[in-house]
């Protein structure tokens, strides 16, 4: 799926449009780069949802244990703007996977 702006783009921490590419495009890239694809694991939608949450539960954890820390406010700003950008620009956009190559 293309960013509809540069809005997404930037929400995406991307450079570009031409930054994004749908699995197939990655795939084709790696021999087009000189790799060999030999392993790859992919998280469905639901387990990064998962994953991605825990990071906001164990933050807000955190503050609430640490409300007098230095670090504090970089992490109530963090939590504050991360739900949202997770769901308007990471989840529709971006997948999350491992991919194992080597050297043609």
């Amino acid at each position: 799926m293309d960013p509809p702006d540069q809005a997404t783009v930037e929400g995406c921490h991307a450079t570009s449009r031409d930054d994004f590419r749908d699995l197939p495009g990655l795939v084709s890239l790696f021999g087009d780069l000189g790799w060999d694809l030999v392993e790859m694991v992919l998280a469905d939608e639901d387990s990064w949802d998962r994953y991605v949450a825990a990071q906001w539960f164990t933050v807000r954890t955190w503050l609430d244990a640490n409300p007098g820390h230095e670090l504090a406010g970089a992490f109530r700003a963090e939590l504050d703007t991360a739900p949202l950008q997770y769901v308007r620009y990471g989840r529709p956009y971006l997948g999350w996977g491992v991919f194992v190559l080597k050297r043609r």
